[in-house]
C-alpha cells in the first residue's frame, strides 16, 4: 500500500500495514513515518493469516505484478468476510497504448494509439525519469480474476481529471487513464 495512503489512514485513526517489494521505498516510508508498519513483501505471497484485514488496498500496483492471478487470490485470502478490496489502477485502454502512447497523426494532431488490447504483455515505460516494467492486461482479465474469487463489485469509476495542467487534463479526458474498483468479500 502506498506510504502516503498509510499516513493518511493513520491521521484518520485507522491502523494500516504497508507492503512493498522495494527496499528503497520502504526506507523512505519509515523515514517519513518511523512508527508506521511498513514491511517488505510481495502481493503474490502475503505473510498474514486468512481474514486478517477488513480493507485491502491495491494502489497502482496491479500493473507492476507479474503473477496477477496469485496476487488477487492472496489479497482475497487475507480479506475478512464482509471486507473491502479497493483497487486503483491504470486503465487498460491506457496501458494498451504503451510504450508509444500519444503520437502525431498524418495531420500532426495528437492521437493515442491502442494496439493488441487483448494480449497481456509487459512493456518498459518511463515516468518521471524512472524506467519500470508495467503489465498491460485487458480489463476482462482483472474482472474475471476478481469475480472468480467470489468477490462482488460494489463500485466502478473512471474518474475525469480536474484542475492541474489543462493540456494533460484534456489528454486524460480523451483516453481513460485511471480506474477505481470497490469489491466486497461476501460474509461467511
Amino acid at each position: 500500500m502506498s506510504a502516503v495512503l498509510c499516513r493518511i489512514l493513520k491521521d484518520l485513526g485507522i491502523k494500516s500495514t504497508g507492503i512493498d517489494p522495494t527496499e528503497e521505498l520502504l526506507e523512505q516510508a519509515l523515514a517519513r513515518d518511523p512508527e508506521g508498519d511498513y514491511r517488505f513483501g510481495y502481493a503474490e505471497a502475503l505473510e498474514f493469516p486468512d481474514a486478517s484485514f477488513d480493507l485491502v488496498v491495491s494502489y497502482l500496483s496491479l500493473i507492476d505484478i507479474p503473477y496477477l492471478r496469485k496476487a488477487i487470490a492472496e489479497m482475497t485470502r487475507v480479506l475478512a468476510p464482509g471486507g473491502t478490496l479497493l483497487i486503483a489502477n491504470l486503465n487498460s485502454f491506457n496501458t494498451a497504448g504503451q510504450p508509444a502512447g500519444w503520437q502525431p497523426d498524418i495531420n500532426g494532431d495528437p492521437r493515442f494509439y491502442v494496439d493488441h488490447y487483448l494480449e497481456e504483455r509487459v512493456d518498459w515505460v518511463e515516468w518521471r525519469g524512472i524506467r519500470i516494467q508495467n503489465w498491460h492486461r485487458p480489463l476482462s482479465t482483472y474482472m474475471s480474476l476478481l469475480l472468480s474469487q467470489g468477490l462482488t463489485l460494489r463500485h466502478f469509476a473512471e474518474p475525469a481529471p480536474y484542475g492541474g495542467d489543462p493540456d494533460k487534463a484534456d489528454r486524460y479526458r480523451r483516453v481513460p487513464y485511471f480506474l477505481i474498483m470497490e469489491w466486497e468479500k461476501p460474509a461467511a
